[in-house]
């Protein structure tokens, strides 16, 4: 997942920044899914990205400086999207902004509310911020991060969590709005939440997330794997899982092995490590529509396994340059490892043909585009 990021100061005319004159103009990348973070001032919505999408140590965040200035960032993944922090001081419902702008992009509104702090403030700008942001763009999915509950018992958060759901409920039905659905996820920087909570963000983001979870679903009933994720390495986000329940220890688990391989891969492995390869294949391919079914040597063929002393089996597989396979499975199943290898094999090619027609819609909608700009300014010049 490589990223491109870029600040807009508060200074400058707000007009210019929502409509792009500070930006190369690209009608393909403005087209991606678009993650607005918004919040509070000091509500942990920049340590957030730095530790999802810049692997930041959550001790680290402490020094960050509060942002005063909209920063885009655009993510190359499986899916491209861009995720945009907007500082908590400023007011995007202001004339000087432009709504449509904004919002009026396919994509996921994040709204931070710290759980440590008195969230009574907070919750009035979220209400004010769906209402708005609805009437511009219903198709607008809203995610609410009750964030920084790690200090949290595990009875408060329940407790903080269903008084915060309740009065958003509340007040969104005194606006006859009780049809805008919004979901809430405890997170924090300090274990796997909030990657769990971006994971589910992300999954509603990825038109290929049904045929995904049914390779998924093939590859576990005919291999007896007990639990499989497909991860963004990169990220540590899993774009994609089969369909039995979620056991947080077991994504957990599947999670830290994506860094143990990772690391051991920097210190024994080639010249060119997991990550290393990984990344340069990203730059390669970065702003442009890229061939996303093609993978490299290194991130192809990696592969780990590691028996854990409750008999089970934990297993990686490199996808392509983008995406591994972690899955759980037990021992004895494990016996079968020659139908296993042969499942996963076929799981990758399909794995392949999808990305394949991903490109080549991109291509279309790029082709598309572009015409439609040629067009206009065909008109313009006639």
């Amino acid at each position: 997942m490589s990223n491109f990021e870029e600040e807009y100061s508060l200074h400058t005319n707000p007009q210019d920044i929502v409509n792009g004159e500070d930006l190369p103009e690209d009608p393909i990348q403005d087209h991606r899914p678009r993650l607005l973070i918004m919040g509070q001032r000091r509500s942990g919505k920049s340590s957030i990205q730095k530790v999802v999408f810049h692997k930041m140590p959550a001790n680290e965040t402490l020094f960050l400086e509060s942002t005063n200035k909209i920063v885009k960032e655009d993510i190359t993944s499986f899916i491209d999207f861009q995720v945009w922090d907007f500082p908590g001081q400023i007011n995007y419902f202001d004339s000087a902004y432009d709504s449509n702008m904004i919002f009026g992009d396919y994509g996921a509104l994040i709204f931070v509310i710290d759980a440590q702090d008195d969230y009574i403030e907070a919750l009035n700008r979220l209400h004010h911020t769906v209402t708005r942001a609805y009437k511009v763009n219903p198709d607008l999915s809203f995610e609410v991060f009750i964030h920084k509950v790690d200090a949290l018992s595990d009875e408060y958060k329940i407790d903080t969590q269903r008084d915060i759901q309740q009065r958003i409920t509340d007040e969104l039905a005194d606006y006859d709005m009780e049809h805008v659905h919004l979901n809430f996820y405890l997170t924090s920087i300090y274990d796997h939440s909030i990657f769990e909570a971006f994971s589910k963000v992300i999954q509603k983001l990825i038109p290929q997330l049904p045929t995904l979870e049914n390779l998924l679903n093939i590859l576990c009933a005919n291999s007896g794997i007990e639990k499989a994720f497909l991860f963004d390495v990169n990220s540590k986000i899993y774009i994609a899982t089969d369909s039995s329940p979620v056991d947080m220890q077991s994504y957990e688990i599947c999670s830290d092995m994506i860094d143990v391989i990772v690391d051991i891969s920097e210190i024994y492995g080639r010249t060119n490590s997991y990550r290393d390869d990984f990344d340069q294949s990203q730059t390669d391919t970065n702003g442009h529509t890229g061939d996303y079914g093609t993978t490299t040597e290194t991130a192809n063929d990696a592969s780990s396994l590691i028996k854990l002393n409750n008999g089970m089996i934990l297993c990686l597989r490199g996808v392509n340059r983008f995406l591994a396979l972690v899955c759980l499975l037990r021992s004895d199943n494990f016996e079968k490892h020659g139908l296993i290898d042969y499942n996963f094999q076929c799981f990758k090619e399909a794995i392949a043909d999808v990305f394949e027609l991903k490109r080549r819609n991109a291509e279309r909608m790029k082709h598309e585009r572009m015409g439609l700009i040629e067009n206009v300014d065909d008109s313009v010049g006639g």
